[in-house]
């Protein structure tokens, strides 16, 4: 498996060979604090997909799971914008109300339509985000988007979800994980990488790193309650101090997922 670099940042996925470097690697877990001890794994603790029924994750045709999302309406998903290019839209499906990967609980949807900005390029660059609309309506919870700039002060703690690599390169996880991690100003995330964008991007992470999001992780959704504040976009390794996680600041599009969202209803005649 190969990560994708570019200069001093990693990007949170993967390329699987078995799909042709078309698709990512699955969400990794994320650790949680310890008081001077090593987490046990990059990957906190196992959540209850009952308590976070917005979190979902993509696969593609086969089943191979590779980025995170967040259900934002019945028919409409929110995740990242590489994680959307990463494979065809018929190829694209969203899996939801599956805490184990290994078990057929919940839904599997197909994607009718994918919404990404015209100006994305390049996770590094900014506007990291898309939007799914689903070819059927999902009977699950959906997160609520910020409508304020309040959950985004320094040191607000935040929970980070996903289902994939428990380390840097480590192994994949089969349960829903989740951690917390505190927000970071915009002066320390610009101190830890020179091309962070703060209208465009939010860091969370500790200053001594062992609890971050991963390959794989890309898409998933950081919230703060039940309101959505980032997407999983890039970052330097995992849980390597100085180097927090990268995430798509969701304030700023919040208008653009609302009005997606809205379009995605399905229509019976």
């Amino acid at each position: 498996m190969a990560k994708h670099r570019r200069r001093d940042r990693k990007f949170r996925l993967a390329l699987t060979a078995a799909i042709a470097a078309a698709a990512f690697l699955p969400v990794a877990a994320v650790a949680m604090p310890s008081s001077g001890a090593r987490p046990n794994i990059v990957g906190g603790t196992e959540a209850s997909i009952g308590s976070y029924p917005y979190a979902v994750y993509l696969t593609d045709k086969n089943g191979n799971q590779f980025c995170g999302g967040v259900l934002v309406s019945s028919t409409a998903v929110a995740t990242a914008a590489h994680c959307a290019k990463a494979v065809q839209r018929s190829d694209l499906r969203v899996v939801a109300g599956r805490q184990d990967k290994r078990t057929n609980d919940g839904k599997v949807v197909p994607v009718r339509e994918v919404w990404v900005p015209d100006s994305f390029s390049d996770p590094g660059k900014g506007d990291d985000v898309a939007v799914l609309k689903l070819a059927q309506s999902l009977p699950y919870r959906p997160v609520n988007l910020p409508a304020d700039d309040s959950p985004y002060a320094e040191g607000t703690q935040a929970t980070v979800l996903g289902w994939g690599r428990t380390a840097d390169g480590g192994a994949r996880s089969d349960y829903l994980r989740k951690a917390d991690v505190p927000v970071v100003s915009d002066a320390g995330c610009g101190a830890s990488y020179s091309n962070y964008d703060s209208r465009s991007m939010v860091c969370a992470g500790y200053p001594q790193g062992q609890v971050d999001a991963c390959q794989g992780d890309s898409g998933g959704p950081l919230v703060v309650g039940d309101t959505l504040i980032g997407l999983v976009s890039w970052g330097d390794g995992c849980a390597r101090p100085g180097k927090p996680g990268v995430y798509t600041r969701v304030l700023t599009y919040a208008g653009e997922i609302r009005s997606e969202a809205e379009s995605s209803r399905l229509v019976f005649w």
